[in-house]
């Protein structure tokens, strides 16, 4: 396995983009959330591309237009279908292999993914994928959030113990009782957009969701009940815990493999 920095094209600016080479014939197109560079927060998609290249399979990052080294204005993930394009057809071109190509996103990369109908990969990884609506200022979690700590809570016996014994704040209490018991919201127009991007993809899919991440939490409620989605317990939005890095390893892999 060997590292490669590279340059590509997107309709006249100048992108930057990672290659960890490997010889499988299926390799793994991480798009990067937000305005987060390439080598991720704290360098672990870069940590991440390594792992999964020394499983065997070449792995493709870049920056977007207007992000880490790539020039261009930023349009945000709403407008990244170009740039994801681009780097698939440089992700092909340097690694002449290939036959399969999964595209993975967390956050509002796994969104742009879908907004972009799958932007021509084969198979997709979607990790919490953003729902949350820009002019949204709730930072409340979703009822079902709220129900399911809750329910976590009273199955622990030093729970109960504390709610008997009186240490709980009762209006705090209150209010997450009447928080939880309020009516499932409409999905978001974003969560919509999605949806649609995504009917129009034929590949199989994966959802995976950390179910301590709020993201997550808020996708749930928007989104509802689908069978391609598969849950980590415990796990936060980036998986820096050990169980959910190893999780979320497992998950990537078998999308490769399969």
């Amino acid at each position: 396995m060997s590292r490669l920095a590279l340059t590509f094209n997107c309709q006249g600016a100048t992108l930057a983009g990672t290659l960890d080479t490997a010889p499988g014939t299926s390799g793994l197109l991480l798009v990067s959330g937000g305005n987060e560079i390439r080598s991720g927060a704290f360098a672990g998609q870069a940590r991440f591309a390594a792992e999964i290249a020394r499983a065997g399979f070449p792995v493709f990052r870049f920056d977007r237009r207007g992000t880490g080294d790539s020039e261009g204005p930023n349009r945000g993930f709403r407008n990244e279908s170009e740039d994801i394009a681009a780097a698939l057809a440089a992700f092909r071109a340097m690694t002449p292999q290939l036959g399969r190509v999964i595209g993975m996103g967390n956050c509002d990369a796994a969104s742009a993914l879908m907004l972009a109908g799958g932007a021509r990969c084969d198979a997709l990884v979607l990790s919490n994928p953003w729902t949350i609506e820009e002019s949204s200022a709730d930072s409340t979690p979703p009822a079902a959030a709220i129900r399911a700590r809750y329910l976590a809570k009273l199955k622990n016996p030093r729970e109960v113990v504390r709610l008997l014994s009186g240490e709980v704040d009762f209006r705090k209490l209150l209010r997450g009782v009447a928080k939880a018991a309020t009516p499932k919201a409409a999905p978001s127009t974003l969560a919509a957009e999605m949806r649609a991007g995504l009917e129009k993809f034929d590949g199989p899919v994966r959802i995976l969701l950390a179910e301590a991440d709020r993201t997550a939490q808020v996708f749930a409620e928007n989104w509802g009940e689908d069978e391609r989605i598969v849950r980590c317990a415990g796990a936060g939005h980036a998986y820096v815990e050990p169980h959910a890095r190893q999780w979320l390893r497992e998950q990537v892999l078998k999308a490769l493999r399969g």
